[in-house]
């Protein structure tokens, strides 16, 4: 089956701002976009009496909910077309809950990407519990975009200081575990890199075992051998993936302190940011990972959650 890079809208400018993103990425990919809507049948009212003098506002009834369900993917389509004119948009209205529709759509794509409402500087992201229940179980990589992100967002500046989409991107950031490290995200983030001309900088956040924790502070020495212990773990992870993609620079950092602190401030200066998330077969509960769940909510670049086992 062709996969697609496939957003889903919602008429929202968080939505509009995503459906921009995934066609820059299908351009990228070299992929149809596809454009999903979900909407609910309205439900059939139940009559209940009410005085005389009181006025009723009219409901919105299920035609005139069908016809704005119709025009929000169609005109969102048009749209995409003039701005991408060499992307192929395909359209699809489905029914039912957002976040179980959307889930199932993800399956045929190669990514999905929603939208999601930015605060601003460092505040990142507000992720709403759909997003975060598609983030949770989605079979695929999600793409979460800010409110307002644009192309030139994803470049470096001009050198009079002006954002401009014609400059090259910014780099790719990952956040590596290099005691879980996995070959899907690994590969997700170099191909980012490699498919955008640009940097792929790799970021770790170390903490010493328990047993060590006053130690490390009262022994500059120990904390330098645990350090440069963790820089030749993440050398060595990225060993193998350097020589698979010999056109992409790599800069690798790993730094004492927490690994979401020092994503997220990497993030200020990337197009995009990818994490991990664990797969975990229980229905129950939004199993994303702190670390994730914290990059998320703070980051200021577009973030890929890409799972893996």
């Amino acid at each position: 089956m062709l996969r697609t890079i496939t957003v889903g809208i919602d008429g929202s400018r968080e939505s509009r701002a995503a459906a921009e993103w995934a066609a820059r990425e299908a351009q990228l990919r070299d992929l149809p976009l596809k454009i999903v809507h979900v909407w609910r049948p309205v439900p059939v009212p139940v009559p209940v009496p009410v005085p005389e003098p009181m006025a009723q506002a009219p409901l919105l009834g299920t035609e005139t909910q069908q016809h704005w369900t119709e025009r929000i993917p169609r005109e969102a389509a048009e749209g995409i077309g003039l701005r991408h004119p060499g992307v192929e948009v395909i359209r699809e209205q489905l029914s039912g809950y957002p976040g179980d529709v959307l889930v199932e759509a993800a399956k045929s794509a190669e990514l999905l990407v929603l939208g999601s409402r930015g605060l601003g500087g460092i505040g990142g992201f507000m992720t709403g519990s759909i997003g975060l229940s598609v983030i949770a179980h989605a079979e695929r990589p999600v793409v979460l975009v800010r409110a307002l992100e644009v192309a030139a967002d994803e470049h470096e500046p001009e050198p009079t200081g002006v954002p401009s989409a014609a400059t090259p991107f910014r780099p790719v950031v990952l956040g590596l575990d290099v005691e879980h490290p996995d070959e899907t995200l690994i590969e997700f983030a170099f191909d980012a890199a490699r498919r955008r001309g640009t940097f792929l900088r790799v970021v770790h956040g170390w903490n010493p075992p328990p047993y060590y924790a006053y130690s490390v502070h009262a022994d500059p020495v120990l904390h330098e051998a645990i350090g440069s212990s963790e820089a030749e773990a993440v050398a060595g992870v990225l060993r193998p993936w350097r020589k698979k993609y010999p056109d992409v620079e790599v800069t690798e950092v790993s730094r004492f302190g927490s690994p979401a602190v020092h994503v997220v401030a990497a993030a200020r200066e990337a197009s995009l940011v990818v994490v991990g998330r664990r797969v975990r077969r229980s229905p129950f509960g939004t199993h994303i990972g702190h670390v994730t769940h914290a990059v998320l909510h703070h980051s200021t670049a577009p973030v890929a959650v890409v799972p893996h086992t």
